[in-house]
């Protein structure tokens, strides 16, 4: 029996939307000419687009127009995920993504939400929408998939700018268990190994304060890890105040991660346990379902939601949900015979001010003002200003809740005590604004040693405000780097971005040679694995490309997760605590001889040096990547952040290629000191075009992979001498 009335509409020939834009109108032509005539975007030597407008919205149009010129696709690509609108051009396969998006994200209450927002913040609603439509008109040759026009509301469709943000905690394959009796078997499997494995969404944010650097300025580190390309590089200014550079996602109209003349913000994706699930007791009467909620009943709010997809033949189709929501949100899944539903931040224009105001705060006082609005959920924040504050501000939207209970697990829903409390203030959070030890810090692990080992008490918070159970191999490698060190330069805050220690294997290892020492002299196993000991032990677990140690390390810590991740998992702990404390000797030095006989088996031996197969390569601007072993790449250093590298690549072999080549970890990087002058350095992955062949489309990769960060230019002054070309949108 189906949980929803669920409908399979009939086919329909019609194609998807024309990928031809509709002509512009008199009056919307002339709109686009006058914001355009404003707009003047300088294209620096590295294709790098400044935008000055004279006002902010005319910094906007022209920034949206700049971006589309770099990487069109990918902005269709991420309203299209945002709008939940992919499986119109993507097929059947995206239906439950789409689903879980139209879940929050109703077309209709944005629009009235546009409406109802203040009038500047329409202004750079419509300059957005404008840019884009502007661009597709000056560019007959570009052929959306679907988005032939874009409307101002769709901004607040996509106001964060994380990779994946809070609704990507809620399964699809779950949710689709749940409204398609027929998705039953797509539930995720606990303890897998390859999951584990994966390159995990974050970054590393670094401040120093004037106390600890050479030039008595402070200084920013602003590294985020997503997947490549996944933002752009730019600057935009205007006479009305506004002078922002920095990453830029993809289609949205402010800097996420960056900094303007006095100011500076890198975002982190946190452990805070913002999320919220209820278990429903629901019962169906007279064709209505109800839900308890403490001594009575309420009625479930049920709607029905049509999702358009488009068919293998290229006809379209659509698929008819009837889906329900209590006073706690959407339903998303079920547990046993109860449903549960799931309660995140959903505010898009507090979130839409909030994301754009901060890139114009001058100092540490009005960013902290504009915090006020709690509209920033799933990140933490490293913040620097020319006044010399620095700060690591925890996650802006904490709801309060009864102590009592564990926020980790669905919660009874019928329980009064489980009613939302409103939000924890900015002060109650785990913040650490100028701690004595002269540097925050964050790489996504938990807050208690952001200010260094003494700045935060875990006990003095509620368990939900971090829910990490353990420091993070990354956070162990930064406050090496860190403590006690003076002196600090940008240059020097680089060199530390890069430093090639990896802490995991400082713990996983030992106990492989305490199992190997153990062997009998007559066990086969100590003559066949004497030499791979023998290179970890002389290895100073360092990354290097020409180590040998580094591969079969990082092969054998492979081999180990993918076997132990349904133990870890059922014990609750991570696969490295439980590698290094529970792990047997047998699975140890199984795990060495997997990752010998993978290595002989791929490349004819084990001794391979770790820069001959974890490669870059950028050979097409296709969202998915494609690599190929016989096409030139380059050797890159630095491995997963999950053994603790503060410089992250992530890397797999793929169906075709033996080597493995990195789509994500570090993508953009950049080095702040903020004075009179600011002086920045940085490096976006490959390039920051998104069309190959072009000049700019990997003119950066050998700097990325070297971490040779190339100067900013930030001032005009700067800029100067360094000018590719200057134009108007549409010249």
């Amino acid at each position: 029996m189906l949980v929803s009335a669920l409908i399979l509409a009939a086919m329909v020939s019609a194609s998807p939307a024309t990928s031809t834009p509709p002509a512009p109108s008199a009056a919307e032509l002339a709109r686009w000419q006058l914001h355009a005539r404003a707009v003047t975007i300088t294209r620096d030597d590295w294709g790098i687009a400044h935008v000055h407008g004279k006002t902010d919205a005319d910094a906007v149009f022209g920034m949206e127009y700049a971006q589309a010129e770099d990487d069109f696709p990918r902005i269709e690509m991420n309203y299209l995920r945002a709008l939940g609108r992919r499986a119109e051009v993507d097929g059947e396969s995206a239906l439950f993504e789409d689903l879980r998006m139209r879940l929050f994200v109703n077309p209709d209450s944005l629009r009235a939400q546009y409406r109802a927002s203040p009038a500047w913040l329409r202004k750079l609603m419509d300059a957005f929408a404008d840019g884009l439509n502007y661009y597709l008109h000056t560019h007959p040759d570009v052929r959306p998939r679907l988005l032939t026009r874009f409307e101002p509301w769709m901004a607040l469709s996509f106001t964060e700018g994380s990779i994946g943000g809070d609704i990507e905690r809620v399964s699809v394959a779950e949710l689709a268990a749940f409204y398609d009796d027929s998705a039953v078997g797509t539930r995720p499997r606990r303890g897998d190994g390859d999951a584990e494995l994966a390159e995990p969404d974050g970054s590393n944010g670094i401040a120093i304060a004037p106390a600890l650097t050479r030039n008595q300025r402070s200084l920013l580190w602003i590294n985020p890890h997503t997947s490549f390309y996944f933002r752009s590089e730019l600057q935009m200014t205007s006479d009305e105040g506004l002078d922002a550079y920095g990453a830029v996602t993809w289609g949205q109209f402010f800097v996420y991660q960056g900094f303007n003349r006095t100011a500076g913000w890198m975002h982190t994706s946190s452990g805070v346990d913002n999320i919220d699930e209820y278990l429903e007791t629901v019962v169906q009467r007279d064709g209505r379902w109800w839900y308890r909620h403490g001594s009575g009943e309420l009625a479930m709010q049920s709607r029905e939601i049509v999702l358009p997809y488009r068919t293998a033949t290229g006809t379209q189709a659509q698929r008819r949900f009837t889906v329900h929501a209590t006073r706690h949100g959407p339903v998303v899944r079920r547990m046993g015979e109860r449903w549960i539903t799931v309660s995140l931040m959903h505010k898009p224009v507090p979130a839409l001010i909030q994301s754009y105001s901060r890139t114009k705060a001058r100092d540490l006082q009005e960013f902290r003002r504009i915090m006020d609005l709690h509209a920033n959920s799933s990140n933490n924040t490293v913040f620097a200003d020319r006044s010399g504050n620095i700060a690591y501000l925890h996650s802006n939207y904490i709801p309060r809740r009864d102590t009592t209970l564990d926020w980790t697990a669905p919660v009874d829903g019928s329980d009064p005590a489980t009613d939302y409390r409103g939000l924890l203030s900015v002060a109650e959070s785990p913040n650490v604004v100028n701690p004595a030890s002269g540097y925050v810090y964050n790489c996504n692990n938990w807050p208690w040693t952001a200010g260094g080992p003494e700045s935060l008490t875990r006990e003095a918070f509620p368990r939900y405000v971090e829910t990490g159970a353990e420091e993070s191999p990354r956070g162990h490698h930064a406050l090496r780097v860190l403590e006690g060190s003076i002196n600090w330069t940008s240059a020097r805050l680089v060199e530390a971005a890069f430093d090639g220690w990896l802490p995991s294997f400082g713990r996983l290892l030992p106990p492989l040679f305490a199992s190997y020492d153990s062997l009998p002299g007559t066990d086969a196993r100590r003559g066949r694995l004497a030499e791979p000991v023998h290179v970890l032990r002389r290895w100073d677990e360092f990354w290097a490309t020409g180590s040998v140690a580094t591969t079969l390390a990082i092969h054998w810590g492979e081999a180990m997760v993918r076997r132990v991740a349904p133990q870890a998992a059922a014990a609750g702990l991570t696969a490295q605590t439980f590698i290094a404390t529970r792990a047997t000797p047998d699975e140890l030095l199984g795990g060495l001889a997997v990752a010998t006989d993978t290595l002989t088996q791929l490349y004819g031996s084990w001794k391979v040096p770790w820069g001959e197969i974890n490669r870059f390569q950028r050979l097409s601007g296709t969202i998915e990547p494609a690599f190929d072993d016989a096409r030139p790449s380059l050797a890159v250093p630095f491995t997963s952040g999950i053994w603790g590298s503060l410089a992250s690549f992530g890397a797999r072999a793929y169906p075709n290629t033996r080597k493995r080549y990195g789509s994500g970890g570090n993508s953009f990087l950049a080095a702040v000191e903020f004075g009179d002058t600011l002086r920045a350095v940085a490096v976006t992955a490959g390039g920051a075009s998104g069309h190959a062949g072009t000049p700019h489309f990997s003119d950066q990769a050998e700097r990325f992979v070297s971490g040779r960060l190339r100067d900013v230019y930030f001032h005009p002054w700067q800029l100067a001498g360094h000018t590719e070309r200057v134009y108007h949108p549409g010249e």
